[in-house]
């Protein structure tokens, strides 16, 4: 068997709204295949406030409920397009890792859902990884350039263990390149002077350590 030629994927679910309020869904979804729950989207829900919402509150005692339903099946937390306060309500209670799974830092693009220093430097301490985007509002820049100084500062945050790719590529965001560009991010690394053992971290192989570790086996 040849794992280098291996395509996979899993199913993930990008705000909690679909969960209607009713603890059970989490396992019907569970049981559908899901295994990475983000707890919100563009707006609040029942979980919680979302990075975009009105009340960009914290996490309803509903949503304390959810994330200690989706540790215990070990369904990854999400908390892209989550507020502040909720970030800090899941890192306060987290016992398993967490992602951001697509964003960027405020520490060099200061957008309303990019990540405090502070918030990236927890998600690496529950052993979690902070995906970084593609596109203008994540990094404040239309070019490979500016995706890999957001991916350089969260590695100086996070630590390089920390770090991976979080494209966006839905084809809603405009970003420098399609999937087949990547190396575009690993020569612009390479240029940087980053090291090809933290490149081949950054690069996925961070990724996928923490779905080996966190997801269930089966």
């Amino acid at each position: 068997n040849d794992n280098r030629r291996a395509v996979a994927g899993f199913l993930g679910i990008e705000g909690m709204h679909c969960a209607e309020g009713k603890i059970e869904n989490i396992d019907r979804l569970y049981n559908a295949g899901f295994r990475m729950m983000g707890i919100t989207h563009f707006f609040d829900n029942e979980l919680g406030g979302s990075a975009h919402g009105v009340s960009k509150g914290g996490l309803t005692p509903f949503g304390r409920d959810c994330v200690k339903k989706m540790e215990e099946k070990r369904i990854l937390v999400d908390l892209a397009h989550a507020s502040p306060m909720v970030i800090d309500d899941v890192l306060d209670m987290a016992t398993r890792p967490v992602v951001m799974s697509h964003g960027g830092v405020k520490g060099v693009c200061d957008k309303t859902r990019n990540l405090s220093d502070d918030h990236v430097k927890r998600i690496a301490e529950t052993g979690g990884v902070v995906g970084i985007g593609y596109w203008e509002e994540a990094v404040c820049g239309t070019d490979v350039k500016a995706i890999v100084t957001s991916i350089r500062h969260a590695v100086s945050v996070a630590g390089v263990d920390h770090v991976g790719l979080g494209s966006d590529f839905d084809g809603v965001i405009t970003a420098p390149f399609d999937t087949g560009g990547l190396a575009e991010i690993t020569e612009e690394l390479l240029n940087q002077g980053v090291s090809e053992t933290d490149i081949a971290k950054i690069m996925g192989g961070n990724t996928l350590r923490l779905l080996r570790e966190s997801l269930p086996e089966s």
